[in-house]
């Protein structure tokens, strides 16, 4: 076996065994050489998209999701020609020959059997003529097939995963009136101030975040999946989910709402939610707030506390003001969370936070996206 031969075989087994750790194991930040061919692919593409502007942007960067699938899947596939041909190229004219002719021994006729090889036994014309390259036939084509396989059922995966978590985004988003507001899907959880049916809809929210959650551990790809309309981003839900929980905790009145204040599915939300925030800034490139943002987070907490509370009076939900610096501690712990994915993926903080109280005047209820 030549020194040609042994790179091209090492090379297989480092691909095989990229798709191995993808597909088969799948968990977040695994992989030896996908995780950067994806990041290289999404810089790319947020680099174009910065040329199209901003009302431009937002469309170029929601075809990244399926330009990553079909590059990881040619990556992985021009891989797996390399070593095959690495292989095969120098058994060619000797042990590997046409049916007719003289047979071209250049790497581009390499690359040409192994395709072919990888896909189908025969090679495109050329046989093998000794058992070593005839198992080499038969080995490439079960790699072929058997990746080719396991790469379908990824995506199809994927794709259920995908369309599971804009489920989940969508019913969030339309709970909230459509505006956006955790307030305001407070309010609607409690008509007349009433818990009635709150913990069972929490509980239901809790089992699709998490799962959800585990969809993003399982199939990183997931996160790279991006929408021209905000609400279907992770951040914006997750920032929703995050929002509610805490005017549960500090903006209903403890004494009449405290069965729903301490009850599983309020503390379940939350957790799934920081799990889900927490797993995503550790597998992949986040960008960090900036200095004005975050001067700006306690003003902007106080007068948000201040409107949901007045939303929630006006629905008839009993409301304490005491909780204001409770709320404002506790959102300080998980927005900057929330607010350093958002613009990876292009959407700023106006897109995330739609409980924006320098537009709604007093005693009204704005829908933010009617400003837009």
């Amino acid at each position: 076996m030549t020194l040609e031969q042994l790179a091209g075989a090492a090379l297989t087994l480092v691909f095989l065994a990229d798709i191995f750790l993808t597909v088969l194991y799948a968990r977040a930040g695994t992989g030896l050489l996908a995780p950067y061919w994806i990041r290289a692919i999404w810089a790319a593409i947020r680099g174009v998209a910065r040329l199209f502007g901003r009302r431009r942007r937002g469309a170029v960067l929601s075809l990244a999701g399926p330009l990553i699938v079909v590059s990881l899947i040619g990556f992985w596939a021009i891989g797996l020609t390399i070593g095959a041909a690495l292989v095969i190229q120098p058994a060619l004219g000797v042990a590997i020959r046409p049916s007719s002719g003289g047979t071209p021994t250049d790497f581009v006729t390499a690359l040409f059997v192994a395709g072919n090889s990888l896909s189908i036994v025969g090679g495109g014309g050329y046989s093998p003529q000794t058992a070593g390259t005839r198992i080499l036939f038969l080995i490439n084509a079960l790699i072929g097939t058997s990746a080719l396989s396991l790469v379908l059922s990824y995506l199809v995966q994927v794709y259920s995963a995908l369309r599971e978590r804009n489920t989940l985004a969508l019913t969030i988003h339309l709970m909230t009136d459509s505006t956006g507001d955790a307030a305001v899907l407070l309010a609607r959880l409690m008509p007349g101030g009433e818990i009635g049916n709150a913990p069972s809809e929490l509980s239901n929210l809790a089992r699709s975040l998490a799962s959800t959650k585990e969809a993003h551990h399982f199939y990183p790809l997931l996160f790279y999946f991006r929408f021209e309309q905000p609400f279907y981003s992770v951040s914006r839900m997750s920032f929703v989910i995050l929002d509610l929980t805490t005017l549960i905790d500090t903006a209903l009145d403890r004494e009449r709402y405290g069965s729903l204040i301490n009850s599983a599915p309020v503390t379940s939300l939350r957790r799934a939610a920081l799990q889900l925030l927490h797993t995503l800034h550790e597998s992949f490139p986040t960008t960090e707030p900036r200095a004005e943002e975050l001067a700006a987070g306690t003003r902007r907490s106080t007068e948000s506390y201040l409107t949901a509370v007045d939303t929630l009076r006006r629905s008839g939900v009993a409301s304490q003001l005491d909780g204001r610096e409770f709320y404002v501690a506790a959102r300080r712990d998980w927005e900057p969370l929330a607010g350093r994915l958002a613009p990876t993926l292009g959407h700023d903080v106006g897109e995330i936070d739609r409980r924006r109280p320098d537009l709604r005047g007093a005693g009204s209820v704005v829908d933010p996206d009617r400003l837009d």
